[in-house]
């Protein structure tokens, strides 16, 4: 079960300025690196050893308790506690959760900081990487070369993947449902980090899209089979809502209404969808679905 969101969090814009995510806050970190990571002689003595930086690492008691939220808006909770970041923090975290593994040091600097000199991205990058360190100890580890995720850190993207996944995975019919289907159809209906137009947000934005309006469209299917109608509805229009001209999300609707004997919903959602289908596109319903409604 995912976590529920925090309340009390209050997303932090990432910003659209290099220079000023690079800072995270003071000027003169962005331009000296003393300011931004302390002496850095140490530090690149441990680069050049291969050696894990310290990055405020404790342990793995921090990495258990840590959620990352990338669901309808950027979180940390540590201990079910919100952690604020940085704006550069934030996108470094995210980054290299989105990326699935390892992240290479000159990968993270070049891509999250492609705006500025090699040099100084790799300053905003140890600064970045002090402030999260500082505010979240043992979340990401790093070394001279390469940045991974702490072990144990939950994402819930990840958690609602595989919650899509396993619904998705029925066979003859026999789908293991969610024991709390509103909390599900809750989940499915987040964007993947909305306002964020980063490129490597919006490859994994647009995947988690197709999964999720699936997982919707089959939540609505097994419910209605077990008669569980209001559950059901709910599913479909938020598939409706993910993608509001895809056919088969409004043939989700439409079937549940049918379902249930209530044809006049029925016809209202087929006619709300084809008269958008054609103000939008200039199109018209398939047969297929058609085919659904009372002869």
């Amino acid at each position: 079960m995912l976590w529920p969101p925090d309340r009390a969090m209050v997303p932090q814009a990432w910003g659209t300025r290099k220079q000023a995510e690079c800072a995270g806050g003071g000027r003169n970190e962005a331009t000296n690196p003393r300011s931004a990571v302390g002496d850095p002689t140490p530090s690149r003595r441990r680069a050049r050893a291969g050696a894990p930086e310290s990055n405020g690492a404790t342990g793995k008691g921090a990495s258990e308790r840590t959620l990352v939220v990338l669901l309808g808006r950027f979180g940390l909770l540590v201990g079910g506690q919100g952690v604020g970041l940085p704006p550069a923090s934030q996108r470094l975290l995210a980054f290299v959760v989105l990326s699935g593994g390892a992240v290479s040091r000159a990968r993270a600097a070049g891509v999250l900081w492609s705006g500025v000199p090699e040099e100084r991205a790799h300053t905003c990058l140890r600064a970045a990487l002090t402030r999260l360190g500082a505010r979240a100890p043992g979340v990401l580890r790093a070394n001279g070369v390469e940045l991974t995720l702490a072990a144990g850190v939950r994402i819930d993207l990840h958690e609602a993947q595989l919650q899509a996944r396993e619904l998705l995975s029925c066979v003859n019919g026999a789908a293991v449902i969610p024991t709390d289907p509103l909390s599900a159809v809750s989940c499915f209906s987040k964007e993947l980090l909305p306002g964020r137009y980063d490129d490597w947000v919006i490859a994994e934005g647009e995947a988690w899209r197709q999964l999720r309006l699936h997982a919707l469209e089959e939540l609505s299917i097994q419910l209605a089979l077990r008669g569980r109608y209001g559950e059901s509805v709910a599913a479909a229009r938020a598939a409706v809502g993910v993608d509001p001209l895809c056919e088969s999300a409004h043939a989700a609707l439409i079937s549940v209404h049918l379902r249930e004997g209530n044809q006049a919903e029925a016809l209202r959602a087929f006619e709300q969808f084809r008269r958008h289908l054609h103000a939008e596109l200039g199109l018209e319903p398939t047969p297929a679905l058609r085919a659904l409604l009372p002869h």
